[in-house]
């Protein structure tokens, strides 16, 4: 007979969405979120209570780390072994964990840097003290139990917690689709808003949040997040928190002493040198790490001088370095109906504190068991004693004495079992005694036991003193403080840089260079073979150079970043995407309240403030509009609008000069008709706008043609002068083909 194969078929969509799902149950319930009850992960409650199993309590030596991680992955979790060694690693440092569950010897790691720790076969270990909140009832029938993972022995699902461990040492974890996110908090803090929720049922988040302040993280920098943010987050389970390092003026340098949680004092001494180098800290001298074994924090910051305004200073660290961090918090646990939600602080106190109560009944129900258990005992014991004689005949002559005993003095299986187990010496007249004060004495404590299992006034009331009880004995103060403080804005680039005189140049072929000072004459650099000059612009090193090209978009560069005038100077297409083919024709910079006058050579122009024409874009902004043919042309700096004139000249020599105040202040557009050009010249570019200046009061134009040129002044002017957008006139004879025109 042929074997019959038992093969299950399902789709594979089906069977892929069932497995992806049971995985994600997996990590949800299994690896990322803690419970509310002990506030561990798996991991964590398995190298607790293994630690425990080998005896490594907080009076007992260090044993190896390795013993630990074997002894858990053999025993409880079949995972990697440096994970399970990180995770051990984490709650014995101090500047990680509020309350450090394991003491580390040997190297375990710095802030500097978490995870420079030794190897497990290097370092050893034991339980602190406040781990005994976690483990002291164990025995003491106050948790499930359920087989590992090979079914060999059983470990507890819960460590059963006295203090609310999730709140005090948080826990940061990823799930699938979901994360947790929950701060450290003092001990002292949490303790008092527990005993006041159970005073008081009705609390609010409000009531509680007079005594929970915020986070208190292993660390001293101020946390700067308003009170109102933070009971916000509570109110909802989440929200944010902000911390700041501290520091102190010593002696004119800025010694920052504390740094915010999982911060490396590296990386932000390598992210303030970077800014140096940059030439973005120009206020700073130096930068050293001052930082020991005494003074694990110092880091003391050098300003160029004592006008330096550290403040100013240390407001742009914090808007730019990791001395100022933000940290989520996200109040997602599992809950004691064995499900992930997020909570707010008052469900998450009133979750744990339930967890709490039951587990002090389970505590006191498994006490008075063993009470009742014990009298039962005891009771047997009286009537040996009492019957002494008569017990020994019976157990020396009879075959079944056990039998005999129960029918003979009508106890139990128990009874009559603890009765033939007693020892010859114990049968002394001193035990009666003893038994019967022993008997005493339970009887008080079964009374008690019965007395407060029977009354939920009683039993929340001895929940509130143990709870007290361990606030006093591991309670110590606040660590991070809380303070209101200014939001942190970084200094402007601009700010930042010295404010001094440069003559940015560019090139026909778009090559740009700056030279100190404004009595350069551009003219006179030497240019590329085949290139020339084709513009300049006064600025300062603090402000923006724009440049025009020919389709009238602007384009923004710091003045200060340019090569020096000594070089060629640097292609402006590796600094920008402009259209392909497309040329620049000019540069400009100066106060950005200042005004260009921008034209096209079809004859239309506007006045436009520069700060208008900056752009944060690679690619620009079209600011003028060019039309057709056109192109847009050299742009002149306008001085005084209401008191300067224009002079627009075309390649055939005709000038015509209006006043400034006839053209408009615009942000972008086409602008008005500033020269009249016959449409047909201009379509066919035989006659277009070649050049524009603009005239201050008293100024002199100078218009040039070739080797030749000629100044014409005021009295000159009156010939030129006219409304805006008319014809004017011709030069005179040889300046009627003319190359350039400037106000001198």
């Amino acid at each position: 007979m042929s074997d019959v194969l038992d093969i299950e078929r399902r789709p594979l969509g089906e069977f892929t969405e069932q497995a992806y799902l049971d995985y994600s149950m997996y990590v949800i319930l299994d690896r990322a979120l803690p419970h509310i009850g002990d506030g561990l992960k798996p991991v964590q409650r398995r190298i607790v209570y293994a630690m425990s199993e080998l005896g490594l309590n907080a009076t007992s030596k260090f044993k190896k780390s390795a013993r630990t991680v074997g002894d858990v992955l053999g025993k409880f979790h079949p995972h990697g072994d440096s994970a399970c060694y990180e995770a051990m690693v984490l709650m014995a440092q101090a500047f990680s964990y509020r309350y450090p569950l394991i003491n580390g010897q040997g190297n375990w790691g710095s802030n500097d840097d978490p995870k420079s720790f030794a190897a497990m076969r290097y370092t050893e270990a034991k339980l602190t003290a406040y781990s005994e909140i976690l483990l002291s009832e164990l025995d003491q029938g106050t948790t499930e139990w359920a087989p590992n993972f090979d079914g060999t022995i059983d470990e507890p699902l819960l460590l059963p917690s006295r203090l609310p461990n999730l709140l005090l040492n948080g826990t940061t974890g990823i799930a699938v689709g979901m994360a947790t996110d929950i701060p450290p908090h003092n001990l002292g803090e949490v303790a008092t808003a527990c005993v006041h929720l159970l005073e008081k049922p009705k609390a609010t988040v409000a009531d509680l949040c007079a005594f929970i302040h915020g986070p208190d993280y292993p660390t001293s920098a101020e946390i700067i997040t308003p009170q109102a943010e933070i009971r916000k987050a509570y109110e909802t389970g989440h929200g944010s928190i902000k911390m700041r390092a501290g520091y102190e003026i010593e002696k004119g340098v800025v010694a920052i002493n504390a740094l915010p949680y999982q911060t490396s004092g590296s990386k932000i001494i390598e992210q303030i040198a970077h800014q140096m180098q940059a030439k973005k800290l120009p206020m700073l001298d130096d930068i050293r790490d001052e930082s020991d074994h005494e003074t694990p924090t110092r880091i003391v910051l050098v300003p160029r001088s004592n006008r330096v305004d550290v403040a100013q200073l240390m407001q742009h660290l914090f808007a730019t370095t990791d001395l100022e961090r933000n940290y989520r918090l996200n109040f997602n646990v599992i809950g004691t109906d064995g499900l992930p939600s997020v909570k707010n602080l008052r469900t998450l106190l009133k979750e744990w504190l339930d967890f709490r109560i039951e587990t002090v009944r389970r505590r006191l129900q498994f006490r008075l068991d063993q009470v009742i258990d014990r009298l039962h005992i005891l009771d047997g014991y009286l009537i040996a004693f009492l019957n002494v004689d008569e017990v020994v005949k019976i157990i020396r002559s009879k075959d079944r004495p056990k039998a005999a005993l129960i029918r003979r003095f009508k106890i139990t299986s128990t009874q009559a079992d603890a009765i033939l187990d007693l020892r010859l010496r114990h049968l002394a007249r001193l035990e009666e005694e003893r038994i019967r004060g022993e008997q005493s004495d339970l009887d008080v404590e079964r009374k008690r036991l019965k007395l407060i299992l029977g009354s939920k006034r009683r039993l929340r009331t001895l929940v509130r003193d143990e709870i007290k009880a361990d606030a006093n004995k591991y309670d110590d103060d606040r660590r991070s403080p809380l303070v209101q403080r200014e939001a942190a804005h970084a200094i402007a680039e601009a700010d930042l840089l010295p404010s001094e005189p440069i003559t940015i140049v560019l090139s026909e072929k778009g090559w740009v260079r700056s030279a100190k000072g404004h009595e350069i004459e551009p003219r006179e650099l030497a240019f590329r073979t085949g290139d020339a000059y084709q513009d300049a612009a006064h600025g300062r090193t603090n402000q923006v150079a724009v440049f025009l090209d020919v389709s009238g978009r602007c384009y923004s560069i710091p003045a200060h970043s340019f090569p020096s005038a000594r070089s060629m100077g640097e292609p402006l297409a590796g600094r920008l995407s402009p259209p392909d083919g497309t040329n620049f024709v000019g540069v400009i910079s100066g106060d950005p309240e200042a005004g260009i006058l921008l034209a096209s050579d079809s004859g239309y122009g506007f006045i436009a403030p520069v700060g208008d024409l900056y752009s944060k874009s690679k690619t620009g902004k079209a600011v003028l509009s060019v039309r057709g043919v056109a192109r847009a042309i050299v742009p002149v700096e306008i001085n005084d609008p209401e008191e300067d004139e224009i002079a627009c000249l075309t390649n055939t020599g005709y000038l015509v000069i209006f006043a400034a105040a006839e053209l408009p202040i615009l942000g972008r557009g086409k602008g008005l008709k500033m020269i009249q050009i016959p449409a047909s010249k201009l379509k066919n570019r035989e006659e277009f706008m070649l050049s524009m200046a603009v005239i201050p009061a008293g100024g002199v134009l100078r218009i040039i043609a070739g080797s030749r040129h000629v100044n014409l002044k005021e009295k000159d002017f009156i010939r030129y002068r006219s409304e805006r957008a008319r014809r004017g006139l011709k030069l005179p004879r040889g300046f009627q083909r003319v190359d350039r025109m400037e106000s001198i």
